[in-house]
C-alpha cells in the first residue's frame, strides 16, 4: 500500500462471504467452463450483435423514460446499430447500497471499451422493479460519527406487490431531511432531493436518481415492467408457460451438476416451482405460479398461484391480454431481457454471476445462444481521513477485513506500546516457547499419556501468556483512548460487519462527492483488477 496510490488491487481471495463458484468463475477456472459456456472476452463480446427485433420498439420506450439531455447521445447510438452492455438492481430507497452505482460504473466502462475497440456500445441499467420484497428495499444505511444510522421507509403494502409501483406519499420528506443532515450539501445530493418527493414511485424516483447521477456517462435507465415492454418480451414468457416440464428438468440437471462439481446452487429449484409469478387482478401482489404435475384429468398439468388454479391455456389468454400480469422469476429475468435488448454483456454482482450457471440452460433453449456475463467493480471507498488512520497505523485492507472493532483496537495498542515493553513480552513469549518445547519433549519420552497430559497444561501456560499481551495492550488502550476511537471509526467506514459496498448506502457517496465521484468509479472500473479495489478518495 503506497502513501501515493490512489487505488489498490486486491484478489478475490481476501474478501469474505464470496462462494467458490463466483472466485472460481473470475479466475477463468476450467472448472467453471461447462456452466459458463459463453466467453466474456473483450474480442469476443464487443463483436457479438444479438438478434434485436425488439430494440428499435425498446428505444422508443428508452427515450421516454430518459428525456435528459444526456441520453440523446446513447439513444441516437442505439438507433445506429450500437450493442448493448446491461446491467441492473432492485429499486432501492436513495439508489439502493453502494455495490449499484458500481454496478451502473462496470456498464459505462465496457461501454467505452468497446467504442475505443471499434465496436459501439450503449450501458443500460435494468429497474428490477418487479420484485415484491418490500423489507429488502425500503431501508439504507448511512455512515454516522459512531454508527450506521439506518433511513428507513415505513408503512409495508398490505400484499406482495411489486416493489416499484408504490408510490411516496409525505413520510419520504423527513427521511430526504435526515440525509440533507448526515451528508451535506453536493449536486448528488440536490439530484437524490429533486427524485425523492411525494408523488414519484419507486422505481420513478431511483430511475430519476441515477439517470441524473450518471447523465454525464450517457447512462440509460429502463423500467421493462409496464404492458409494452411484457409484450415485446411475451415470447420468452410463453415459452415459460409452454415449455415449463422441459426448463425444469433442465434447470434440475444444471443443479445436479453444479453440485456434483462441488458448487452451491444459488437458486434452488423444487419439484413445483416455476420461472414465473403472476400478477394479482385484484390485489396486485406478485404471486409465485406453481407447477402441478399433469394427471389423467389435467394431461397438461395445472398451475396455482395463491388459491387459484389455471391450465396452460388460462395462462398463455393473460400473457396475450395482459402481458404485464406475468413476471419472471431472477432465473428468467436475464433471458428477458436479453430478448430485449440483444445484449452483449451482461454485468453481474456474486449472486448473479452464479444465476447465470443456472439460467445459462435458459438462454440455450429458449433463444439458442447465451449471453457473455461479468462480474460488476468490487471496491471500498477510503475517505480522506480513515486513509490517514491506515497510513498512521499501518493497516491494508486485508487486515480489516479479518478483524472485529475489538480485536482491531487491542492490535493498534500492541503496536502503540512502548519498545521496552513490546521486547519484554516478545522475549518471555519465545523463552516460555522454547523451554516449554524441550520439557514437552522429554515427557513425551517417558510416557505418551504423560506428554498428553503436559500439552493440555502448557496450552494454559500459553493461555496466560496470551492474557499478559492482552493486558498490556488494554492498559494502552486505557491510557491513549483515541486508539479505540480509531479501530471504531476505520471498521465502521471500511468493514461493518460486512463488505463496505454492501452495508452502506450508495447516496452517501454520491452525496458527499458528487458527480465527479461517478467518474472515478468509471475509471477505476476500467482497470484490469478482477479482484477488489480498494479506492483512496
Amino acid at each position: 500500500m503506497s502513501p501515493l496510490s490512489i487505488a489498490d488491487c486486491h484478489s478475490t481471495v481476501v474478501v469474505p462471504g464470496l462462494s467458490r463458484l463466483f472466485r472460481d468463475a473470475c479466475a477463468g477456472s476450467t472448472a467453471v467452463r461447462p456452466f459458463y459456456p459463453s466467453s466474456s472476452g473483450s474480442e469476443a463480446w464487443q463483436q457479438r450483435k444479438g438478434v434485436d427485433a425488439c430494440l428499435p420498439q425498446v428505444v422508443d420506450l428508452l427515450a421516454a423514460q430518459n428525456p435528459g439531455d444526456g441520453a440523446a447521445a446513447s439513444l441516437q447510438a442505439l438507433r445506429s446499430g450500437a450493442g448493448v452492455v446491461v446491467t441492473g438492481q432492485q429499486v432501492g430507497l436513495f439508489g439502493g447500497p453502494l455495490f449499484t452505482p458500481f454496478k451502473a460504473a462496470t456498464a459505462v466502462a465496457r461501454a467505452r471499451q468497446a467504442a475505443a475497440a471499434g465496436h459501439a456500445h450503449v450501458p443500460i441499467f435494468w429497474l428490477a422493479s418487479e420484485d415484491h420484497d418490500f423489507a429488502e428495499i425500503n431501508h439504507v444505511s448511512f455512515p454516522a460519527r459512531r454508527d450506521l444510522r439506518t433511513l428507513t421507509y415505513a408503512g409495508a403494502p398490505e400484499s406482495a406487490v411489486p416493489v416499484g409501483g408504490l408510490v411516496l406519499d409525505d413520510r419520504i420528506q423527513p427521511i430526504v431531511e435526515q440525509a440533507w443532515e448526515l451528508v451535506g450539501y453536493s449536486d448528488g445530493m440536490e439530484a437524490l432531493a429533486a427524485a425523492y418527493v411525494p408523488g414519484k414511485t419507486f422505481a420513478q424516483a431511483f430511475r430519476e436518481f441515477y439517470a441524473k447521477v450518471f447523465a454525464a456517462q450517457g447512462l440509460l435507465v429502463l423500467d421493462a415492467s409496464g404492458r409494452d415492454a411484457h409484450r415485446l418480451g411475451a415470447p420468452v414468457l410463453r415459452a415459460a408457460i409452454e415449455r415449463a416440464d422441459e426448463l425444469h428438468a433442465a434447470l434440475v440437471e444444471r443443479n445436479t451438476a453444479l453440485g456434483a462439481a462441488g458448487y452451491h446452487v444459488q437458486v434452488a429449484v423444487g419439484a413445483d416451482s416455476s420461472l414465473l409469478f403472476l400478477i394479482d387482478e385484484k390485489t396486485g401482489a406478485r404471486l409465485a405460479l406453481k407447477r402441478k404435475r399433469p394427471s389423467a384429468n389435467e394431461p397438461h398439468g395445472l398451475w396455482q398461484a395463491g388459491r387459484a388454479s389455471f391450465s396452460t391455456a388460462d395462462l398463455v389468454g393473460i400473457l396475450e391480454a395482459q402481458p404485464e400480469r406475468i413476471s419472471p422469476s431472477a432465473l428468467l429475468r436475464p433471458v428477458f431481457q436479453d430478448l430485449l435488448l440483444g445484449t452483449s454483456l451482461t454485468i453481474g454482482g456474486p449472486a448473479e454471476i452464479a444465476y447465470f450457471a443456472q439460467s445459462a440452460v435458459l438462454f440455450e433453449r429458449i433463444l439458442g445462444r447465451v449471453t457473455p456475463a461479468e462480474a460488476r467493480f468490487s471496491a471500498t471507498l477510503i475517505e480522506p481521513a480513515i486513509g490517514e488512520l491506515l497510513r498512521a497505523h499501518d493497516l491494508s485492507l486485508e487486515r480489516i477485513f479479518t478483524e472485529t472493532t475489538d480485536s482491531l483496537a487491542q492490535r493498534l495498542a500492541a503496536r502503540a506500546m512502548p519498545v521496552e515493553g513490546k521486547r519484554k513480552l516478545a522475549a518471555t513469549g519465545n523463552a516460555l516457547d522454547v523451554e516449554l518445547a524441550t520439557l514437552l519433549d522429554w515427557m513425551r519420552t517417558l510416557d505418551a499419556g504423560l506428554g498428553r497430559a503436559a500439552e493440555t497444561a502448557a496450552s494454559k501456560m500459553r493461555y496466560q501468556m496470551n492474557r499478559l499481551r492482552r493486558l498490556a495492550a488494554n492498559f494502552e488502550l486505557q491510557r491513549e483512548a483515541s486508539l479505540a476511537r480509531h479501530a471504531e471509526a476505520i471498521t465502521l467506514s471500511l468493514y461493518p460487519g460486512g463488505l463496505q459496498e454492501r452495508m452502506h448506502g450508495a447516496a452517501y457517496y454520491l452525496g458527499r462527492y458528487g458527480f465527479d465521484l461517478v467518474e472515478r468509479i468509471t475509471q477505476a472500473a476500467m482497470s484490469d483488477c478482477t479482484g477488489h479495489t480498494a479506492l483512496w478518495l
